[in-house]
C-alpha cells in the first residue's frame, strides 16, 4: 500500500514554496494540465503493478521528501 498521498503532498510543496503550478510546470517542462491532474489524483505517478507487487511480498512504501539546502 502507497502511505502517502502524493496529490496533498504536492499541494502542500507548492504553497510552501510560494510557485503556482504553472510556474511549476514551465520549470520541468510538462503542461500546467498534467500538473493539475497529478495534484487532482487524476493522473497516476506510481505504478500501480509496483504497489500489488511490492504489498504481495508484505511491503508498504512510503515516499519520503528531504528539501534540499540551497548552497
Amino acid at each position: 500500500m502507497l502511505r502517502n498521498n502524493i496529490e496533498m503532498d504536492l499541494k502542500m510543496r507548492l504553497i510552501e514554496s510560494g510557485l503556482t503550478q504553472t510556474e511549476v510546470a514551465g520549470k520541468v517542462g510538462v503542461t500546467l494540465s498534467y500538473v493539475n491532474r497529478i495534484t487532482k489524483g487524476r493522473e497516476q505517478i506510481v505504478n500501480k503493478t509496483f504497489i500489488k507487487m511490492l504489498d504481495e511480498l508484505g511491503y508498504d512504501i512510503k515516499l519520503v521528501y528531504e528539501k534540499r539546502d540551497k548552497g
